[in-house]
């Protein structure tokens, strides 16, 4: 399982690094699930203004490798970052380090475990259930994510899976998607928090009381896909 953070609007990179350093090594773990520490790579993807989307991967652990990336140093108004604890040891490595890309220039990062996606799309067997999550979440070559649909296709899964929570973006916006099974074990884990100040909106795996102390963090609400438009580029 894994941990994910977005910040949209005017922060400091380096403080949302921070924030998922610090959920990377369970110094903010208050959840239902023995799972506290994510060291199996991450990524993150942001907005840079009039130059489109980028992005950054390492499999290495966030606390091994922050210091060597651009990620606190760059300047944005989006930034959302992946820390990932792999729930096959097989899934490990370059190919399974989030965000996820694909040549229509979508980004994704999931948190959960969706073993039966590969059913939505009409495959034989998973390779690997985020992937296959993705492409059956976002359809080719699209330009948005509609949340009614979206979060049709999660209620329609076959059952075996526990989580959908993801962050997809393109170049003209990201999705944030909450949604649990409703048979979820550890439904505190795949809660996702959210705080809103002046100018800013994060969205979190976990209250991190370095951002704002606990009760300036609400929970999202379950079952819903928020959309954060990006500005256009002239």
């Amino acid at each position: 399982m894994c941990r994910i953070i977005l910040a949209s609007g005017d922060f400091a990179a380096a403080d949302i690094a921070s924030a998922a350093l610090e959920m990377s090594c369970g110094r903010t773990a208050d959840h239902d699930n023995p799972t506290t520490v994510h060291a199996h790579g991450w990524g993150a993807v942001w907005r840079e203004p009039g130059h489109g989307l980028r992005a950054h991967t390492d499999v290495r652990p966030l606390a091994q490798s922050l210091h060597e990336s651009p990620v606190p140093q760059i300047k944005t108004d989006f930034l959302a970052i992946h820390t990932r604890n792999a729930t096959l040891e097989s899934q490990r490595g370059p190919a399974f380090t989030h965000p996820l890309t694909r040549d229509d220039g979508w980004y994704f990062m999931h948190n959960g475990y969706l073993p039966t996606a590969y059913q939505a799309l009409g495959l034989d067997a998973s390779a690997f259930d985020s992937r296959e999550y993705f492409d059956h979440l976002v359809p080719y070559g699209a330009d948005g994510l509609d949340p009614a649909a979206a979060l049709a296709k999660l209620d329609a899964l076959p059952p075996g899976g526990n989580s959908g929570n993801a962050v997809a973006v393109h170049p003209a916006g990201a999705h944030l998607v909450h949604w649990s099974a409703p048979d979820v074990a550890t439904p505190v884990f795949f809660t996702m928090q959210r705080l809103r100040l002046p100018g800013l909106e994060v969205v979190a795996s976990e209250i991190v009381p370095a951002l704002a102390p606990a009760a300036q963090w609400e929970p999202l609400p379950a079952g819903t896909v928020t959309h954060f438009p990006f500005p256009k580029e002239t």
